[in-house]
């Protein structure tokens, strides 16, 4: 049933009061001590939810729906078919397992403030991991299996971890990935050193243990179970790095409090999802989405979510999705627009659905990059229920756009855009003066202070970063560093990011980052990476070098040399696989390189010729460059 109440008074009474709608919302939740201060600012002026009370995540995801009746009743159901494994816990069997992992890792020293990164694939383990460390009061880090071992070697430097946990391995498609190896790797490389790297054995590959420092995670379940410890509510729940514009990635701070009240209230009004009811997020633990809405919305929730291991296609087909949803009578499935476009590209009739019973399905939501009008309505067609594109960042942690079907009186989807602003989102659409524009004129994204409960407060041990990178351009805002406008009926279109971070499938890359590994080949005087537009995962990078003089390597072996580089520095997800060798690269007057100019260029879009470009003509030369090697969307040759 959906809550008495209609979107616009909902959202008006989030802006006008957001201390007094807040501390409503927060009293869905059990609190070991209420907050009496729901809004306040601390010694750096940031703002903070919920001073001053406490709780405890795991206990509100667990033991909290024991309690209450649901011990039997399914949280967990992991569905792996790379693997050829399901397994469904229930809430008594996913809270055991959890407590007994924080008792090991309790007798390895791990307490209140500590720091664990996590590196595994979709895994019931990986759950009950993040689970312990937040039953604990220590502060999870998960990151993504995909991730090579210099970019995990940087997080652990930042996060400094007292302890890893990791798979010995993972399996995409029919293709074994050892884990243990590349965290050794990482280790060798960090300067930090965690005290403990516990690993969980897989049925595919043994991974070796170094004696004194590694430990089989089967044996920190033999531990006795310890309770839930109460933290403040302003206590750091978990740490997310995402891709910062210099190549060092931003460490993003979810607090407990505001975290746990924002995604009970998210899973109410956005996802409209009862207790008992079924989620399937087709995402990974690494990202947002994994952290928000596989792990800690459904369970807030009293839901049963679905852990996937496994891609929407090749596992072992392009109607994979389809089966979870019939087989687990999922009431509300999210998933990245890439997904559906791959499902597509291998099934473009939808003929793999028509096996299923898919009744039980009442929305399909995607978000992770902008969806287009094309797949929205073929996904709508082929489901019959509504789609509902929404639009929030790593940064945010729920939804900042979005159709609130939990909500009376929503206006409905429109293809295109995000939808409307989420209570206590006030989103303005701002000039570079930091003005509002017009309806319908692109603009600067940007969301006025406080920012609701669940968003970062700070970045990790870095206040000055997060004031330079976020608050600093318009002062009482947040800068998203996403572009768009809204239209005359107040809707929110998302155009993409106004900086140099893309977004490849979902996945948020740094070009500055790819850069500097290119820049390091011996034979590359300068370089430009773009994200230009693909038709299957949104945007991939293509890098643009040009070569130091009297260097005669060949184009096609600078070329494996250097997606070989990105591939190992960043991974094989960073999806880098052609380079163009250029004389010149077009640049500004002052020698700024023009990189939007370049991507207009390659995604085959029309634009002005920039009045301080130095030299038109080298656009000619790079257009037939790309043109000769079929890159870019425009030329749908590549």
């Amino acid at each position: 049933m959906k809550p008495a109440c209609s979107y616009a008074a909902t959202y008006a009474a989030s802006l006008a009061n957001p201390a007094g709608f807040w501390a409503a919302q927060a009293h869905h939740l059990h609190w070991d001590k209420p907050s009496h201060e729901p809004l306040s600012q601390d010694e750096n002026g940031f703002y903070r939810w919920f001073k001053g009370g406490e709780l405890n995540t795991a206990y509100l995801c667990l033991d909290y729906h024991v309690a209450n009746g649901r011990a039997d009743q399914p949280a967990l159901i992991y569905d792996s078919p790379v693997t050829n494994t399901q397994r469904t816990y229930t809430y008594a069997e996913l809270l055991d397992h959890t407590a007994r992992l924080a008792g090991g890792l309790r007798e390895l020293g791990v307490a209140l403030g500590d720091r664990v990164l996590i590196y595994m694939p979709n895994m019931p383990e990986a759950v009950m991991a993040m689970l312990a460390c937040a039953r604990l009061g220590a502060v999870h880090s998960v990151v993504f299996g995909g991730f090579a071992p210099h970019e995990l070697a940087v997080r652990i430097d930042d996060a400094q971890p007292r302890a890893v946990i990791c798979a010995s391995g993972g399996m995409e498609f029919d293709r074994v990935i050892p884990y243990k190896p590349l965290v050794d790797e990482a280790l060798a490389k960090a300067r930090f050193k965690p005290a403990h790297v516990v690993v969980c054995q897989r049925d595919f590959v043994t991974a070796d243990l170094q004696t004194g420092r590694d430990i089989d995670f089967q044996a920190l379940l033999q531990a006795a179970p310890v309770p839930a410890v109460p933290v403040p509510a302003t206590h750091p729940l978990y740490i997310l790095y995402t891709s910062g514009t210099t190549g060092r990635p931003k460490g993003v701070v979810r607090d407990n409090g505001g975290h746990a009240v924002a995604l009970h209230f998210s899973m109410r009004a956005i996802y409209a999802l009862e207790p008992g009811e079924v989620m399937f997020s087709g995402s990974d633990i690494g990202w947002a989405v994994g952290s928000s809405y596989i792990v800690y919305g459904p369970l807030l929730r009293g839901c049963t979510t679905v852990l996937f291991e496994g891609k929407p296609v090749r596992t072992p087909d392009a109607g994979t999705f389809w089966r979870l949803i019939a087989q687990y009578n999922v009431n509300v499935m999210f998933t990245a627009p890439t997904a559906i476009r791959a499902i597509k590209k291998e099934d473009p009739d939808g003929l793999l659905a028509k096996k299923y019973d898919l009744s039980s399905l009442r929305y399909l939501f995607l978000a992770g990059e902008r969806c287009d009008p094309d797949t929205y309505h073929w996904a709508g067609q082929l489901l019959g229920v509504p789609v509902v594109d929404h639009w929030w960042q790593t940064e945010s942690g729920w939804p900042m756009l979005a159709t609130l079907v939990g909500l009376e009186c929503m206006p409905a989807a429109r293809p295109g855009s995000a939808g409307h602003p989420v209570p206590g989102y006030d989103i303005q659409i701002l000039d570079e003066a930091g003005q509002p524009v017009p309806a319908g004129t692109t603009g600067l994204v940007a969301v006025k202070l406080p920012l609701p409960p669940g968003c970062f407060p700070t970045l990790w041990h870095d206040d000055a970063r997060f004031r330079e990178s976020y608050l600093e351009t318009f002062p009482g805002y947040y800068l998203s560093g996403d572009g768009g406008y809204r239209d005359a009926d107040g809707y929110t279109y998302i155009m993409g990011r106004v900086d140099d971070v893309i977004n490849v499938a979902g996945h948020r890359l740094s070009t500055g980052e790819i850069e500097e590994i290119l820049a390091a080949h011996h034979a590359v005087a300068e370089c430009a990476v773009l994200g230009i537009a693909d038709a299957l995962r949104g945007q991939v990078p293509v890098g643009i070098v040009v070569l130091k003089d009297g260097q005669t390597i060949g184009a096609e072996a600078l070329e494996q040399e250097l997606v070989g580089a990105v591939r190992n520095q960043i991974g094989a997800l960073a999806c880098f696989r052609q380079v163009l060798v250029a004389k010149r690269l077009p640049k500004t007057r002052s020698g700024k390189i023009l990189r939007k100019t370049l991507r207009q260029l390659a995604d085959g879009e029309d634009f002005p010729m920039p009045a301080t470009i130095d030299d038109p003509l080298i656009l000619d030369e790079i257009r037939a460059g790309l043109q000769r090697q079929g890159i870019g969307a425009a030329f749908e040759t590549h």
